[in-house]
C-alpha cells in the first residue's frame, strides 16, 4: 500500500459532472470503492449486481459519503444471459449514454460448477457474461464521444490461456487454477478485442490488475491454495519487469480500486487503447498469448457464438 494512491485521491482534481460510469459488481469491494471514487469527482454511477439488498446499501454508504451523489441501482446476474440482456435493457432505459464501463464483478477459484447458459462458471461469470453486457451497449458507449471500457484481469492470467477448442471445461479435468487464469486472459484478450473493433467510433478500452486485494474473492481458497498461489507468484515477474519472491503483498479495495479508476478517468491514457495496467501505470510485461491480436478476435467470434446460442 505504501506509495500508492487510493481510488480517491486518483479522482482528486478531476471533473466528471454529466458524466454516466456504469460498475458491475457494484455492492462490494473493488467495485464498491471505484464506484464511491467515481461519484465524488461527480459521475453518475450505475451499480450493477446480483444482490439487490447489498446494491441498495452501497448507494446508501456512497450517499453518506458523497452528499449529492447520483446513483442508480440494476440487477445484474452474470451467470445469466437472460439477466445480463435485461440490465443491458435497464441500463439502456437509465440513460442513452455511457461514458466509463467498468466490468469490475467476478469470482476465483471456485470448485467446478456451470452457469444458468452452461459455462464453466469462471469464465462464464468473469468473461461470457460481461463480453455480451459489453455488446448490447456498444451504441450507449459510442454516443459519449470518447467512452472507455476498463475489464478486471488479474496477474493471475499467467496460470491458464484461454483453450478455445474447450473453453468450457467439456473435456478437461477440471483445474481451478487454471480455469480461473483462463478466464483473466480472456479478460485481457477482451479489452483488446473492444479496443480494435470499437476505437474508430471513440471507444477505448483496458485491462486492469488490481493487485492482491483482500476481499471476499478469497472466500474459495484454503490454506494449500493460497501455498499454490504462492508458488504461482514466485514464477512470474512483477509488472516492471522485475523478479518476484513469491510473497503476497495484499492490499485493501480502497487503494486495490486505484487503476481501475485510473483506467476511467486518467488524461494520461487519451488516445491510447489495448493496454494492460497495474499501480496507475502501464504495464510492458504481458505475457505474448495474453496480447495476441489475433487470439483477441477469435475469442470475440467464439464468444458471440456461444452467446447467441
Amino acid at each position: 500500500m505504501t506509495g500508492q494512491p487510493s481510488a480517491l485521491q486518483v479522482v482528486e482534481g478531476i471533473d466528471l459532472s454529466g458524466k454516466v460510469c456504469v460498475i458491475t459488481g457494484a455492492s462490494s469491494g473493488l467495485g464498491r470503492e471505484a464506484a464511491r471514487a467515481l461519484a465524488a469527482a461527480g459521475a453518475h454511477a450505475v451499480l450493477a449486481s446480483r444482490n439487490q439488498d447489498a446494491l441498495t446499501e452501497t448507494a446508501q454508504w456512497i450517499s453518506a459519503a458523497v452528499p449529492g451523489a447520483q446513483t442508480s441501482t440494476v440487477h445484474l446476474d452474470l451467470t445469466s444471459l437472460a439477466s445480463v440482456r435485461a440490465a443491458a435493457a435497464a441500463i439502456r432505459n437509465i440513460t442513452p449514454v455511457i461514458h466509463v464501463l467498468m466490468n469490475n464483478a467476478g469470482v476465483m477459484f471456485t470448485p467446478f460448477g456451470r452457469t444458468h447458459d452452461g459455462f464453466e462458471i469462471q469464465i462464464g461469470t468473469n468473461h461470457f457474461g460481461h463480453f455480451e453486457l459489453t455488446r448490447l451497449l456498444v451504441p450507449q458507449l459510442t454516443a459519449a464521444d470518447g467512452a472507455r471500457v476498463v475489464v478486471l484481469s488479474s496477474g493471475g492470467y499467467v496460470m491458464g490461456d484461454v483453450d478455445l477448442t474447450d473453453p468450457n471445461w467439456e473435456r478437461r479435468d477440471y483445474d481451478k487454477f487454471v480455469a480461473y487464469g483462463a478466464s483473466k486472459t480472456a479478460n485481457i484478450l477482451h479489452a483488446i478485442e473492444v479496443d480494435n473493433r470499437f476505437r474508430g467510433i471513440g471507444v477505448r478500452a483496458y485491462a486492469v490488475h488490481p493487485g492482491t486485494v483482500a476481499t471476499s474473492l478469497a472466500r474459495y481458497m484454503s490454506r494449500s491454495d493460497f501455498s499454490q498461489l504462492r508458488q504461482y507468484a514466485a514464477a512470474g515477474t512483477s509488472s516492471r519487469g522485475e523478479p518476484t519472491d513469491g510473497y503476497l503483498d495484499f492490499t485493501t479495495p480502497e487503494y486495490g480500486a486505484a487503476t481501475q479508476v485510473w483506467a476511467a478517468i486518467s488524461p494520461e491514457l487519451a488516445g491510447r487503447g489495448a493496454l494492460y495496467l497495474e499501480d496507475c501505470h502501464v504495464s510492458e510485461t504481458v505475457t505474448t498469448y495474453a496480447q495476441d491480436a489475433e487470439h483477441a478476435e477469435a475469442l470475440w467470434a467464439l464468444s458471440e457464438k456461444l452467446c447467441a446460442k
